[in-house]
């Protein structure tokens, strides 16, 4: 699946965001409590712009990492309307900018707006994309019992069912031993 380049890195982020919730991060807890985490999970992807790094943008992009993750599972007309919905309450204009050695993409806010405004306006111009281009099947929860973690499958197919190879080996190796248990592997 071929997306923009600044559509991939802003789902990507989403991912990255959301699975730091419960349930879907790597330890099964909270990984987003601390301003230190949050400045941690930043520096993998490039915000330009304003960064208060306090309490209060902490508990927005919170609040942000929620509402990302049930956009992540909408139906395409549903998905439609929250991401009208995010635009409007930002009052986003888009428009296209060259910065930080990155080619033209897309901005719909400005470098001063708050983090969890930048970070909503640009997954939902991201999600714009998606619906557009009619792959919302793309946005995926983990298949794996027990887990919620997000992924974007950008497979040729799109057939990936997991988050991660560690929650599909653990799926398979269940599998395996059901089927030994059973007789049935051989």
């Amino acid at each position: 699946m071929l997306f923009a380049p600044d559509t991939k890195e802003a789902l990507e982020f989403v991912v990255a965001l959301a699975n730091t919730a419960t349930g879907a991060s790597r330890t099964g807890d909270d990984e987003l409590v601390t301003v230190a985490e949050l400045a941690e999970l930043l520096a993998g992807y490039p915000y330009s712009g304003r960064i208060d790094h306090d309490a209060a943008e902490l508990a927005a992009v919170r609040e942000t990492r929620d509402q990302l993750r049930a956009l992540w599972v909408l139906e395409r007309d549903e998905a439609v309307t929250v991401v009208n919905g995010m635009l409007r309450e930002a009052r986003a204009l888009p428009f296209l900018a060259r910065h930080d050695g990155l080619d033209w993409h897309l901005h719909a806010t400005e470098p001063d707006a708050p983090l969890a405004e930048r970070i909503r306006v640009e997954a939902a111009l991201a999600v714009i994309d998606v619906i557009r281009m009619d792959e919302t099947r793309r946005l995926r929860v983990c298949a794996a019992d027990h887990c919620v973690g997000l992924f974007l499958d950008l497979s040729r197919n799109g057939s990936k069912r997991f988050c991660t190879v560690r929650c599909g080996n653990r799926v398979n190796m269940v599998a395996y031993r059901e089927r030994a248990r059973s007789g049935k592997d051989h």
